[in-house]
């Protein structure tokens, strides 16, 4: 096993271990992107086409609580890795869980649909915000590479997510592969069941490459650190326990009473029921935090600006995860999706803003690294990429302007979104992983990633909730309320940077 030093710089001026880290993340964002690419519009198509005909309504709400519920779960994977399996192990038992989702979609019933989402909620929670932990954990508190080693780390991310829509979504939408499954005398509408195959498949990839590169972790990385002792280990696993006792309790109490009629399941209902959630666990996670826990002052001040940061990323994922909803539809339903008189599905476009970071990480990474003691703080970060994705708000309510006549419009105003968006994201999104990495107290570090997660959980939500309003507001009304709502955070941003610098030099 390796360990925290800052000699080993193998991997373009980096540890060894980022390498495997990259990679691993790398076909893991294959698989969810690859799947995410086309699942709204999945749900949305017709049974005859081989969909599951859901009202947009409905598939908005289904999306939204999915991808809420997978970022929602890092905080409890990052429990779990603080005090149970340790981190490494909980990557590798998350990346077997998300395969096993995928496969489970691939079957074509509703009933392995909602299995494999719910697969792929846990799977992801294990390993999501435990692998960027462990990026955090090869370099020391002083270790002016961090910055740049999390851009490089997030366009290994984007790499997946780039290559991810455009193998799973030809083989979910295109119509050559369609023409290849008739060839094969199968029916065309299962072209979706592959789509989902294929992001089983990357995952596989994943864990392999992982596995292979285990020496190169740090050795805090297959530890758990929150529990030192085999008093709170075994704590720990009651706690865990007790939880999994009461999750399993709670479902068949639910089954039981939809079968006897005292209560109706349903998808909307469902996902109104995790809008408490959500606010509960927010309310409630920043309440203890603030108040249960014994912190030093000098952390109580980090645990501010995490605070803050925190509301200033649910922000921007509210608008940015619009993406998998909105945007997917307004590509799909109000965009020609043709180059040089070819048509292409549209869940290509998902990959734009990927191959966007691919090509930008670098350069973002060198300047960070260039610009040294004169680098813009984690806060002005910040408010430069809120502005940046507010101005991406107002090229789709221009878009939308273009196709309020029934017109389908060129796609080159979701490129150039996603171009805007992909710059917010750089300036904020690597720097907000490495700002909780390094501000985060030692003992919760993997539970404090989840924050970050639990800020991208929240905007997930909202994203869902607006993709559920396509049908029934209109494209400018949505996109311009995007607009105000991102620019008015941006500005208060900028008027709490002071205070804010205050706090982190002096924590």
């Amino acid at each position: 096993m390796s360990t925290t030093t800052s000699d080993d710089r193998s991997f373009f001026g980096h540890p060894r271990g980022l390498s495997t880290l990259f990679f691993t993340e790398m076909w893991e964002r294959f698989s969810y992107y690859g799947m995410r690419a086309f699942l709204i519009l999945f749900m949305t198509a017709p049974i005859a086409a081989g969909g599951l005909g859901f009202p947009v309504v409905q598939a908005g709400a289904v999306y939204g609580t999915y991808a809420a519920t997978v970022y929602l779960m890092t905080m409890v994977g990052g429990w779990v890795a603080d005090n149970l399996l340790g981190y490494h192990r909980s990557v590798f038992w998350g990346g077997v869980l998300i395969m096993c989702g995928h496969i489970s979609l691939a079957v074509p019933t509703i009933g392995t649909f909602y299995l494999g989402l719910l697969l792929v909620v846990f799977g992801t929670g294990l390993l999501k915000g435990n692998v960027s932990t462990i990026v955090g954990q090869l370099y020391a508190p002083e270790d002016t590479r961090r910055d740049a080693a999390y851009s490089l780390y997030y366009m290994g991310v984007n790499l997946g997510g780039m290559l991810g829509p455009i193998v799973a979504g030809w083989l979910a939408q295109g119509e050559g592969f369609k023409q290849i499954l008739a060839g094969w005398g199968l029916p065309p509408s299962a072209a979706w069941h592959f789509g989902f195959g294929a992001a089983a498949v990357g995952m596989f990839c994943g864990l392999v490459q992982y596995t292979l590169g285990r020496k190169r972790m740090p050795a805090a990385a297959h530890v758990p650190l929150g529990a030192t002792t085999p008093e709170q280990m075994a704590g720990s696993r009651r706690t865990a326990l007790r939880v999994v006792i009461g999750v399993i309790a709670l479902a068949v109490l639910a089954v039981l009473a939809q079968s006897l009629g005292v209560i109706h399941i349903s998808a909307t209902g469902v996902a109104g029921a995790m809008d408490f959630v959500l606010f509960g666990v927010v309310v409630g996670f920043f309440g203890w935090l603030f108040l249960g826990g014994t912190w030093t002052p000098a952390e109580r001040k980090r645990l501010v600006v995490i605070f803050v940061l925190f509301f200033g990323a649910l922000v921007f994922w509210s608008t940015f995860e619009q993406a998998g909803s909105t945007l997917n539809l307004f590509a799909d339903r109000n965009t020609a999706n043709t180059i040089f008189g070819i048509s292409y599905p549209a869940s290509w476009l998902q990959s734009v803003n990927s191959l966007f970071i691919v090509l930008f990480a670098p350069v973002f990474a060198w300047i960070w690294l260039r610009l040294g003691k004169r680098d813009p703080s984690s806060p002005t970060k910040f408010a430069i990429g809120l502005f940046f994705l507010a101005s991406s708000a107002a090229v789709m309510m221009a878009a939308a302007m273009a196709a309020s006549g029934g017109a389908k419009v060129s796609p080159m105003w979701l490129i150039a979104c996603y171009f805007l968006q992909t710059v917010g994201e750089l300036c904020l999104s690597p720097v907000g992983l490495s700002a909780m990495s390094r501000l985060a107290p030692a003992r919760v570090a993997g539970l404090m990633m989840g924050v970050w997660f639990l800020a991208a959980s929240v905007g997930n939500k909202v994203a869902g909730r607006v993709g559920g309003l396509f049908e029934s507001l209109s494209l400018t009304t949505i996109f311009g309320g995007n607009t105000v709502v991102v620019l008015f955070f941006a500005v208060l941003m900028v008027l709490l940077i002071r205070p804010i610098k205050r706090m982190m030099e002096s924590a």
